[in-house]
């Protein structure tokens, strides 16, 4: 009998460690933008400066993670740190993919000089015309990205 119910402890600890390995897979579908010969996420502006300096600035290789399929760049040891610590904060919306095109359906690249932090997140578009134009609407844009992300997010 103790043969037995070791058996079933050994089936149930392994079903739940498949459950947790493909929900863990589920969220890794998702793909960071880094354009067609790179892995480098918002083509190497540091993520985290978007919110603690309020501009776009430029990465270094010396301050570098990897994270979501993607390696991040910092200007200083500080913000790469604060990422470390909390990527999901700091990383932006739709996996750095344009905010606009997002809303439309579509995976577009970014510019990283294009940019806005709502409600506490960061969201990156394809220019600053496109900026203007997500800027003048963004409530609307921000709820149909949401809506769109989860199927479009993993092409």
């Amino acid at each position: 009998m103790n043969l037995i119910k070791q058996l079933q402890t050994a089936l149930a600890t392994g079903l739940v460690g498949a459950a947790l390995v493909f929900s863990g897979a589920a969220a890794a579908d998702y793909k960071v933008w880094t354009g067609w010969f790179s892995d480098t996420a918002i083509k190497g502006y540091d993520t985290v400066a978007y919110f603690t300096e309020g501009q776009p600035t430029k990465g270094s290789d010396d301050f570098t993670a990897q994270w979501s399929g993607a390696t991040w760049k910092f200007a200083n040891a500080e913000h790469l740190a604060k990422f470390e610590a909390d990527p999901e904060k700091y990383a932006p919306q739709y996996g750095g993919h344009c905010a606009f095109a997002v809303a439309k359906g579509d995976l577009v690249k970014i510019d990283p000089e294009a940019w806005s932090i709502v409600d506490g997140k960061l969201y990156l578009n394809y220019s600053e015309s496109i900026q203007e134009k997500w800027d003048a609407n963004r409530g609307d844009f921000i709820a149909r990205a949401d809506q769109q992300w989860p199927e479009i997010g993993k092409r």
